[in-house]
């Protein structure tokens, strides 16, 4: 126990006990390391307050004699080390040495430190300990800051201890490093430049992290050093920038302002001068100075401390939003490119962002707008869901209509993503997942209907994100299968269903690749590389690769990029492996089931990836256009069953996937049957059963085109055949469709099929009004498909359908007051009405089933006239005017005979005979109901597109310039722009161009026509519509001559047609010359002789009458000046699409346009009742691919309303004849009977 002195109570200074030398002659190592040994444990224990420091005196000179520092033995110096650490602390704050000799002794720790220090396990490991935390927690390595050439004892130091801790030392030791250095940085007065490099060059090193002791050290240093380092950071940063700025590559600018990122990222405090440094940076003259300013900040304000940053310095954060209107496109890029952090800022920063964001969807360069769409591709599920508004996600999908391909495939694959995440959310009905993120694939998929181009990208990123195959996983009992959940697949996609329009749904029918006639030209393709055999061909070599280069055209045009589809497609071919091409075949079979599609698409992709990876994309996107990724055999059962479930009409979640179900199963009947062979058994059940009339109608229309592809699929058991005739006779319209379809293609139709229209024959007359329809429907199946059985009883049955329903009045109901509309939708359309459209159906197939026997103008004549008339009257064939009847049943009347007459005109023969009424069919196009328009429309386009129709008929399309409804126009639009860029060059000019003489004449004809300025300039109009879709710089020579040439030739109706005609041509010469003006084209004399249609022209009777009309003008002499107007109203170039907004209706010459009725889903089948669909029924064909429309990348709509025309006033003359007269009810059946 410590004695106390007598008089003041305390503790007496102690004196040191050892009093041996360190140094002795003869001494031994072992000697002198006990003795140190002995001193190190005393000193330890003593107590700085309580030390009597002369008595160590002695001991404090001999540890700093060369005899010991310089001692060979590390133990010698590691305790002497301690000892001396142990002196500094006792004799704190005063140092009993001279600077010499403290420069000597601080190297000595260090060095001791440095060259021994390296790990736990090391001897002597306890003193190096002591010595560390001796320096940090006394502090007495301040000492050096006082030294002559202090900041070279500073460096040393910190060089050595950067070092030190990356040798993984523990916790505590990194620890004492930090406490030492901090001491040393608040101590000095300054530090040197290279000390703060040896800082900052651990933040350099881009995978530098937490879990690097020595970037934790500098980290902590930084941090608790912040206020000293503030001043020397922005010192260092202002050094590099000036003495770096003249450089052309900013390489080192680059490197330091990722320095500055690191930094704020770990230790934002250092920054604060720093910071006005870069936002000076923002507005230099320097883009790539700019750019780099821009791109850091972004990147500071994205992460976690970003919003202290933005509330610290909010001027700074002003002026980097700024730079998202920069000049230069490279700095508006990094602003873009470093903000996807910020959806995950404060809410101010979060809306400030979103705004720009938005903003730069519409920027003028692709890449700025591709890179914002990219950015939502990157976030997580929870930040999309929080922060990111509804109404940026549907800006997000107006870029998949961009003119860029990489700005499509960048929107399209953020929003398909994101579905990706949201969609278990969504399965298990949250209400949030489902508001945000249920559109998506509905939109997606209604782009493809707009945009052609489109279609390429919507494909991938519904195959990889929405509507995904299950992933390959080898099944446990055999290896070379999949492991796949053929219920969960199909289910995934009636729930993506859920939420699609029903154009939407007719556009993910035609992605699944049911339509495609089979053999597809994918098929063909791969037949033709195992053809070529990699180009070593034995016989036919020329034949074999001439079929390969057009399959290859045909194929390739159809992607965003045909140059390069072409070249690896010819690489494909070049590759020649067999067993690649094996795999190919097993994806694009239609037999194929999941299990084995999985299978091969993952071997087909993994082994190209061997051989020729650089084709992997190309082939990869060829294997979507082709295979059954979506619903193939694999569906059925699970599609039946949910079929099954449904119950009642409500909107539940099992009703809908019924309803998804039904329209899936309607298209794999219409156009892939095949996927029904492995499922004839569960078909057959399903009818049978009769539980479910769902059921049953999707059960008979799937073994009817499954009976219609094999008839030798069709069970002959009695009692299956007796089900199937119940059916045929029923009163259900559908059932007895289907069912006598079963018939007319069963290997016994001839012997069954008599004996039901015999017997369906005698009860027309008795029948019901629901049973009615459901006869004729059955009739109609069999005039179209087995003309010889309707044949037996044709003479009743056209008979009954002529006096009985088509020349009976068509009159409104009695209890229904009259709403002004011209249509009726089809849960709505009278048996009256149905029946009646089913007699022209029957009237029409039966004419298209003689088309090539020997009585075939004896049969179309008179329905050819019957047709022909009801158009002429509006939709009647009752012929009694002093009868008011139902317009909206007129309207269904006059839309079916159109449609009868448009496919009647797929027969040459009858197209012929119809040439007198063309242009009465044509104007079909003007009619005054949206609807039939519309329809007839969806009707024609098919046709054009398979070219089933004469040329001629591809100018109704150009009829629509004056629709008030932009959907017609743009349908229009569509489809003669695509067929303009898909058609071969011969065809194009046969069907688009030369038909040019042929709206002119038509337009010379039109109602509308007249000599007044007023009503030029409307007809004018047709033909600049015309100029805008066809009549581009290798158009206009043979167009212009077509119009010339019109001058020379004559009506042979009359002269005033002729006269009318002389001026269109005219019009047409004016507008064409304008047009070429306004593009800056030349027009160079057509090089051709061409024929003019003889059959609407003839020519002149002589030469003197020739000439005189050649030189005679037939326009208004200030013609040019209003025709110009029209011209340069019209675009030089197209602007960044939009999707078209709705307009209101315009007025029809006067009349109120009837208010247009969106159009209910239905139950659609191979060939609806009513026949306002737009698949083809006479003729097996898929729907030509959708286009893009010109105009839909105007970024703004054209504010003017138009009126249809003389088509529409003249049957609004009609209409106010009819109202003037007094209604008279005659004595005839209603329209419900």
């Amino acid at each position: 126990m410590v004695a106390q002195t007598r008089h003041t109570g305390q503790l007496s200074p102690k004196k040191l006990a050892f009093r041996e030398k360190l140094i002795t002659k003869g001494q031994s190592n072992d000697a002198l390391l006990k003795k140190l040994k002995t001193l190190h444990s005393e000193l330890a224990e003593m107590d700085q307050e309580l030390v009597d420091v002369n008595s160590m005196s002695s001991v404090r000179k001999e540890l700093v004699s060369s005899s010991i520092m310089l001692h060979k033995d590390r133990g010698v110096k590691a305790y002497a080390a301690c000892c001396m650490a142990d002196i500094l602390r006792l004799y704190a704050p005063d140092a009993p040495y001279t600077q010499a000799e403290l420069r000597d002794i601080f190297q000595f720790f260090f060095k001791q430190l440095s060259n021994n220090l390296k790990g736990p396990d090391v001897t002597y490991y306890t003193q190096y300990f002591h010595l560390l935390e001796s320096l940090s927690t006394v502090k007495s390595v301040v000492l050096v800051c006082d030294l002559p050439n202090a900041d070279e004892l500073v460096l040393g130091i910190f060089r050595d201890l950067f070092a030190m801790i990356r040798r993984d030392l523990p916790k505590q030791i990194e620890t004492f490093m930090a406490e030492i250095l901090v001491a040393i940085v608040d101590e000095s007065s300054s530090l040197s430049g290279d000390v703060l490099e040896i800082i900052m060059a651990q933040f350099m090193d881009k995978s530098a992290r937490v879990e690097q002791p020595a970037y934790r050290l500098a980290v902590s240093v930084c941090n608790q050093t912040a206020d000293k380092l503030q001043r020397n950071v922005a010192l260092y940063f202002t050094d590099i920038i000036v003495s770096n700025s003249e450089e052309e590559d900013f390489e080192q600018i680059r490197i330091a302002h990722d320095l500055i990122k690191r930094l704020h990222a770990s230790c934002p405090n250092l920054l604060p001068s720093v910071i006005p440094q870069l936002e000076e940076e923002l507005h230099a003259d320097a883009s790539t100075l700019r750019a780099i300013a821009t791109q850091v900040l972004g990147e500071m304000f994205s992460d976690k401390s970003g919003g202290d940053l933005a509330r610290n310095h909010p001027s700074t954060w002003n002026a980097w939003l700024g730079r998202k209107v920069d000049k230069s496109p490279a700095v508006r890029l990094r602003f873009v490119e470093s903000s996807n952090g910020l959806y995950s800022a404060p809410p101010e920063m979060a809306e400030a962002i979103e705004s720009a964001l938005n903003g730069k969807l519409l920027d003028p360069d692709e890449k700025i707008r591709a890179a914002v769409c990219k950015i939502y591709s990157q976030l997580d599920y929870e930040t999309a869901v929080h922060h990111v508004s509804e109404l940026q996600l549907k800006a997000i999908a107006g870029r998949v209509a961009d003119k860029k391909l990489t700005v499509r495939f960048e929107a399209a694959n953020s929003l398909a993503k994101l579905y990706g995440l949201a969609y278990p959310e969504i399965e298990n009905n949250n209400v949030t997942a489902i508001s945000k993120f249920s559109w998506i694939p509905n939109e997606l998929l209604h782009m493809t209907t707009i945009v052609v181009d489109c279609r390429t990208v919507v494909e991938q990123v519904l195959s990889d994100y929405i509507l995904p195959l299950p992933s390959f996983t080898p099944s446990s009992l055999n290896s070379k299968t999949a492991e796949v959940d053929e219920t969960a697949w199909t289910d995934h996609l009636l729930n993506v269903m859920r939420y699609l329009t029903d154009q939407s749904i007719n556009a993910l029918v035609l992605l699944s690749n049911l339509k495609p006639n089979r053999p597809s030209a994918i098929d063909i393709f791969v037949d033709a590389c195992v053809q070529y055999n990699g180009g070593v061909i034995d016989e036919n070599e020329e034949r074999v690769t001439q079929k390969l280069g057009r399959i290859i055209e045909v194929i390739s045009v159809y992607f965003p990029d045909p140059a390069k589809m072409r070249e690896d497609l010819k690489a494909f071919a070049k590759v020649n492996e067999p067993r690649l091409y094996k795999l190919m075949k097993t994806c694009l079979d239609v037999e194929t089931d999941l299990k084995g599609l999985v299978k091969a698409q993952h071997d087909f992709i993994r082994r190209l990836e061997q051989s020729s990876s650089t084709l992997t994309t190309s082939l990869t996107a060829l294997l979507r256009r082709g295979s059954l990724h979506i619903a193939n055999t694999s569906s059925i059962p699970t599609l039946l069953l949910r079929l099954q479930r449904s119950q009642g009409t409500t909107i539940t979640k099992t009703n809908l996937a019924a309803n998804n179900a039904q329209v899936l199963f309607t298209n794999i009947a219409k156009f892939c049957p095949a996927l029904f062979k492995p499922h004839v058994d569960e078909l057959i059940t399903s009818i049978e059963d009769g539980k479910n009339d769902k059921t049953v109608a999707v059960g008979l229309q799937a073994l009817a085109s499954l009976v219609k592809l094999d008839s030798l699929l069709m069970p002959l058991e009695s009692s299956t055949v007796e089900v199937i005739k119940s059916h045929v006779l029923s009163s259900n319209h559908r059932h007895a469709k289907f069912a006598a379809r079963i018939f007319a293609f069963c290997e016994e139709k001839n012997t069954i099929c008599g004996g039901v229209v015999e017997s369906i024959a005698d009860s027309l007359y008795k029948a019901p009004a629901d049973q009615l329809v459901a006869h004729l429907v059955s009739l109609a199946q069999f005039a179209r498909f087995i003309p010889d059985a309707f044949e037996q009883k044709s003479d009743v049955i056209t008979a009954f359908l002529l006096k009985k329903l088509l020349m009976v009045p068509s009159l409104p109901p009695d209890d229904l007051e009259d709403d002004g509309e011209e249509w009726v939708e089809d849960d709505e359309v009278s048996n009256n009405l149905k029946a009646k459209i089913a007699a022209l159906k029957i009237l029409r197939y039966r004419t298209m089933s003689h088309a090539n026997s020997k009585n075939a103008v004896d049969i179309s004549t008179p329905v050819l006239k019957m047709l022909a008339t009801i158009l002429d009257r509006g939709g009647s064939l009752a012929g009694n005017d002093a009868v008011e009847e139902d317009r909206k049943a007129l309207s269904r009347i006059r839309l079916q005979a159109a449609i009868s007459l448009l496919y009647l005109s797929s027969v040459p023969a009858y197209a012929d005979a119809l040439t007198p009424k063309f242009i009465r069919l044509a104007l079909t196009i003007q009619d005054t109901c949206f609807n039939v328009r519309m329809s007839f429309l969806q009707k024609l386009v098919p046709l054009l597109w398979h070219r089933k129709l004469p040329a001629k008929y591809h100018l109704i399309l150009f009829l629509t310039a004056h629709d008030p409804e932009e959907d017609i126009k743009q349908k229009a639009a569509a489809a003669a722009s695509g067929l303009f860029r898909k058609l071969p060059s011969d065809l194009r000019t046969e069907n688009l161009e030369f038909v040019f003489i042929r709206l002119l004449h038509l337009l010379a004809h039109h109602p509308d026509f007249a000599t007044s300025q007023s009503e030029l300039q409307d007809i004018a109009k047709y033909v600049q519509f015309y100029l805008e879709l066809i009549g581009s710089e290798e158009t206009i020579p043979l167009l212009y001559h077509l119009a010339s040439k019109g001058k020379t030739v004559r009506d042979p109706e009359s002269q005033a047609y002729s006269e009318n005609l002389y001026a269109m041509c005219e019009i047409a010469q004016e507008l064409i010359k304008f047009r070429a003006q306004h593009n800056n084209w030349t027009i160079p004399t057509f090089p051709g002789k061409i024929k003019l249609p003889h059959d609407i022209l003839r020519p002149q009777p002589n030469a003197e009458i020739a000439n005189k009309i050649a030189k005679q003008t037939f326009l208004p002499p200030d013609a040019s000046s209003w025709l110009a107007e029209i011209v340069m109203a019209a675009p030089r170039e197209k602007k960044e699409r939009k999707i078209p907004a709705k307009r209101k209706a315009a007025t029809t010459n006067g009349h109120s346009k009837r208010s247009r009725k969106k159009r209910k889903q239905t139950d659609s089948s191979d060939e609806e009742l009513f026949d306002v669909h737009t698949d083809a029924t006479d003729i097996e064909m898929s729907d030509g691919p959708p286009v893009h429309p010109p105009g839909v990348d105007e970024a703004e709509e054209s504010s003017g309303e138009e009126q249809l025309g003389r088509g529409a006033r003249s049957k609004a003359k009609a209409k106010a004849r009819r109202k003037s007269r007094t209604s008279k009810k005659a004595g005839t059946p209603s329209s419900d009977g």
